[in-house]
């Protein structure tokens, strides 16, 4: 059966994860032109799913995992079938594992790829070696409703508000570079610097430390100003070559050859290719206005030192400076007037211009928007089929991967009787 319309696969947890995932997988639902149908891939694949075709095809960002994709046999079957669809890939942290990917694409005939990089860099990457015949610019995520919304609920008042500076980060192996070393180092830095100086802070970089749903927006809307770099890293291993002897060495135990390994390997490899972006996070700080103290960059040319944010030199020369003018309060108030107009109200970086977009590309290219009432429907009783004994498989698969005493007998009899093909 051919149905006019998007597919768009994902992956989502039964977990709690981060919002700005959902935000985009549903922004092409409520935003596009197209009928959308989306599949979550951590339940299964839908039993009748095989016997529908779509004219596109949308593999999200969220599939990519570095040691193995969300995709089971039965998804790869189902796209090595769907060669005359128009399959179109979404890409985030590109840098690792380019291998696997670049042969994912060539295998199944990615046609579009969405990639974090900048143009001028394409052709070293996916031009070089992939048979991709387009490659789209984006930026990790844009401005959504209910981004808006959830700063409306839990923006406090300024001078209510508890903490002067906060951070949340994740630490990064090494073979990343000096990119992904900084999301650490300024929160220690900032953290040492701010002693005496009376700011309450709560910095935070270990996974212990990461917050989800509405706990991460009320810690936004209860913090004056935020730390930030640019998302991204600074080695792009585009042979694989840094992180498998990175992970050679963690195999060996010889942690204490990481001195010689970035000594040695990491140089080459250093600001190869450009790959530093804004953050959805960025955005989150300018909806709940909460001023942002950021690490000098580019932030994607699109926000500005001293118009969007404060500026902060890597080397922290300038630290007391920044104090001076985050204190100041027609300073800073100044700064979050101006990132909330440009970045949140203007519209400029909304998920309905960029679905829109979206739309007139694959509009241009010749496809119709489409699709009769009964068709919607008869698609969306397929794609309920047999979902809740999927959620049920999903949900005990994700209890046996949590520890907890009597596991290994457990995960026995599921893998013989409740999943066998596991």
């Amino acid at each position: 059966m051919i149905v006019n319309g998007i597919l768009l696969l994902y992956h989502h947890p039964l977990r709690r994860n981060a919002a700005t995932i959902m935000e985009h997988v549903e922004a092409f639902e409520r935003n596009s032109r197209f009928a959308v149908w989306k599949v979550n891939t951590e339940i299964g694949f839908p039993k009748n799913l095989a016997k529908l075709r779509f004219p596109i095809v949308i593999l999200h960002y969220s599939l990519w995992a570095g040691m193995g994709y969300h995709l089971d046999e039965e998804y790869l079957a189902y796209l090595d079938a769907s060669r005359s669809s128009y399959l179109v890939a979404f890409y985030q942290d590109e840098h690792h594992y380019c291998r696997k990917r670049f042969d994912f694409i060539n295998d199944f005939g990615i046609r579009c790829i969405y990639t974090l990089l900048e143009p001028p860099y394409v052709p070293l990457v996916y031009g070089k070696y992939t048979k991709a015949e387009e490659v789209v610019y984006h930026i990790p995520g844009y401005v959504s409703r209910e981004l808006i919304a959830k700063a409306e609920r839990f923006r406090r008042p300024y001078e209510r508000r508890k903490f002067d500076v906060g951070y949340r980060g994740r630490e990064l192996a090494i073979y990343m570079g000096r990119g992904a070393r900084e999301k650490g180092e300024i929160a220690r830095e900032f953290q040492r610097r701010s002693r005496g100086t009376g700011l309450a802070l709560d910095l935070g970089t270990k996974e212990t430390r990461r917050l989800y749903g509405d706990d991460w927006y009320r810690f936004i809307g209860n913090c004056r100003g935020f730390l930030g770099v640019e998302a991204g890293v600074s080695v792009f291993d585009l042979e694989d070559v840094v992180r498998t002897e990175y992970e050679r060495l963690m195999r060996a135990g010889k942690n204490r050859d990481f001195g010689d390994f970035e000594r040695r390997l990491l140089p080459q490899w250093e600001d190869n290719v450009y790959y530093r972006t804004i953050s959805p996070r960025h955005f989150e700080a300018a909806a709940f206005r909460t001023c942002q103290i950021l690490y000098e960059g580019r932030y994607s040319e699109i926000l500005e030192p001293m118009r969007h944010y404060i500026p902060l030199k890597k080397d922290f020369s300038n630290f007391g400076e920044v104090l001076e003018r985050f204190r100041d309060r027609e300073t800073r108030e100044r700064i979050l007037d101006v990132a909330y107009e440009d970045l949140i109200r203007s519209g400029r970086y909304s998920y309905e211009r960029f679905i829109g977009e979206f739309d007139d590309r694959m509009l241009r290219m010749g496809f119709t928007s489409g699709v009769e009432e009964g068709v919607r429907l008869r698609v969306e009783e397929i794609l309920r089929e047999n979902r809740v004994s999927r959620t049920l498989v999903a949900a005990a698969k994700w209890v046996l991967e949590t520890p907890f005493p009597g596991r290994p007998h457990l995960s026995k009899f599921y893998r013989t009787y409740i999943n066998p093909r596991t």
